[in-house]
């Protein structure tokens, strides 16, 4: 009789931290779709104005991997407001040979989290100038805490300044940040300022309107931009596109969709059919990055199938390692 593992989100809290092994599953994630064999269909995205909320499905079939996920992830972003968290959803993992489900992970969005902070990461790895010491990271939310967290991983962080539109959550964010990483965080009211003087940029809010400007642009700069999953969001102006030296695109057939990609491109800042190597073939070495020090990167991740995958079948195979989870028979 099969059997089905239901792992709560405090057992994958435990399973799944965000450390470098989380980071390297979603490297190899980002290397395999490289490969032109992964099955990622587009997004399922339903915008819901009503309640200021939109609900995302995305999965991807990765060969060499027992399994896949199906990923359903609803944000809600007036849900603060009544003391409930903006992001949920769960993940579901089935069996990629015989298709019957294998566990239902009740996450609430924690690991897409960690798994897209570990995108974060893997831009940074792959892009930012390897001594890249500061940091800015636009957003005060968990997952611009999540992005600073993970870029220490990779790249020798000393200083981040936090930027939010909301001082007091800025404040809030860096006095956390500062106590976690043991780095010196500061918030700052002067966005252009502050983006001027990092060597790495973090954008990660909702906004629909551009916060970064490409005259604030200078060589060395690496941008992550992963706020804008939606046809809706923007925050880059269409200029820092052309303005920088290499336009990396997690998927391009989705940013041209939502993410910053598509905002250039209906600006005209960008011409239709133009071509970007993406992040997984500069991951599996298939196409260059950056190629010195004084070069202006732009990573646009709007967040891929492959990825839920991968942390999915992790998080499975970390959990059963923990004995974690309750099975069920069907």
């Amino acid at each position: 009789m099969p059997q089905i593992t239901i792992l709560t989100e405090k057992e994958l809290r435990k399973a799944v931290p965000l450390n470098i092994e989380a980071v390297e599953q979603i490297e190899r994630a980002f290397a395999a779709l490289a490969s032109g064999k992964v099955v990622m269909p587009p997004i399922l995205s339903m915008e819901i104005r009503d309640f200021n909320g939109e609900v995302d499905a995305k999965t991807a079939y990765v060969p060499g991997l027992d399994s896949f996920a199906l990923k359903v992830s609803p944000g809600f972003f007036d849900n603060p407001k009544i003391g409930l968290p903006s992001n949920s959803g769960l993940m579901i993992l089935f069996s990629a040979r015989t298709g019957l489900v294998e566990a239902v992970m009740l996450d609430n969005g924690y690991l897409t989290e960690v798994r897209t902070a570990a995108a974060g990461a893997v831009a940074a790895k792959h892009l930012a100038p390897t001594q890249a010491s500061s940091a800015c990271i636009v957003g005060a939310g968990l997952q611009a805490k999540l992005q600073l967290q993970a870029l220490c991983l990779v790249r020798p962080i000393k200083h981040a300044s936090i930027w939010a539109r909301d001082m007091s959550k800025a404040q809030v964010a860096a006095n956390e940040l500062a106590s976690r990483l043991e780095v010196e965080v500061s918030p700052v009211s002067d966005l252009a300022a502050t983006v001027e003087a990092a060597d790495v940029v973090v954008t990660t809010t909702p906004s629909t309107e551009p916060l970064i400007r490409a005259e604030w642009l200078r060589a060395g700069h690496h941008i992550t931009a992963m706020g804008s999953d939606q046809h809706t969001k923007n925050e880059l102006e269409a200029a820092c596109l052309t303005r920088a030296d290499f336009y990396v695109p997690d998927r391009q057939s989705q940013t041209e969709l939502m993410g910053e990609l598509r905002a250039a491109l209906a600006a005209g800042a960008v011409s239709a059919g133009a071509n970007f190597s993406e992040l997984g073939d500069i991951v599996a070495g298939q196409a260059r990055g950056r190629a010195s020090d004084a070069d202006i990167t732009i990573c646009d991740l709007t967040g891929t199938g492959v990825q839920d995958t991968a942390i999915a079948t992790y998080a499975r195979a970390q959990a059963l390692s923990l004995q974690a989870g309750t099975t069920i028979d069907t």
